[in-house]
């Protein structure tokens, strides 16, 4: 099923450029490479790994990173920028790699591209060994459930929202880009990794740091955009 990256891979390559939007570089690199840091793996896995900004980094922390992406622009991309780094065509529902080939599996806001989530993160436990973890950048589920962002009188925002308990996709525009994207609400998260024996070992909701701009760090600081978490493969 069609998700629009191919279409989208131009726009996106020039929206994100080298270091990434506000958001990456702002809200979620900073507790994804601690978490990375911390487990000091030697092969790694970015499921997702779009133009190749995070699978760049990994490299240069001394990592094996092998960056698997669907869409053909932004491989390309990816290696275009890493031609020395390792980038591989293929799915997150049937990953091309051997059982236990890895210490790290990264989804770092690619759960929400996947149509087969479950199957994702079963393919995800599979390639890990033993002691192995899963590290996840994800939208929180009541962002990817709203319907409209409204302002309070306390200067707060207001987010309605619908049907935050079924699963289901939509289409998101912006700046050229136009992608398909699925809702899940946080249970189908949880069980998704649960049901593979894995063990949560973190999950923080990330604050804003860094960049200039006060007004823009409240709006994500209010109610969080994202959350992260790490499974562990016992």
């Amino acid at each position: 099923m069609d998700n629009g990256w191919e279409a989208s891979a131009a726009a996106w390559i020039a929206d994100q450029g080298e270091l990434g939007d506000f958001s990456r570089q702002y809200v979620l690199d900073g507790p994804m490479r601690a978490r990375v840091l911390a487990a000091a793996p030697g092969r790694a896995l970015d499921i997702g790994c779009g133009e190749g900004r995070f699978c760049r980094w990994l490299r240069g922390q001394g990592i094996a990173a092998v960056g698997l992406e669907p869409a053909q622009g932004l491989l390309d991309e990816a290696i275009r920028r890493d031609p020395e780094g390792e980038y591989v065509k293929g799915r997150a529902e049937a990953l091309p790699f051997d059982d236990g080939a890895f210490d790290l599996a990264v989804f770092y806001l690619t759960l929400i591209d996947i149509d087969d989530m479950r199957g994702a993160v079963a393919e995800a436990a599979r390639v890990l060994r033993p002691g192995g973890r899963v590290l996840v950048a994800n939208l929180q589920p009541f962002n990817t459930a709203a319907t409209a962002f409204d302002k309070h009188e306390s200067g707060g925002r207001l987010i309605q929202m619908n049907r935050y308990l079924e699963e289901f996709d939509g289409w998101y525009e912006w700046r050229g880009i136009r992608i398909r994207n699925w809702h899940r609400p946080m249970a189908a998260y949880m069980g998704a990794f649960l049901e593979q024996g894995l063990r949560l070992t973190a999950f923080e909701e990330p604050r804003a740091i860094g960049d200039t701009s006060e007004t823009k760090r409240d709006r994500y600081d209010q109610a969080p955009y994202f959350f992260m978490m790490e499974w562990l493969k016992p």
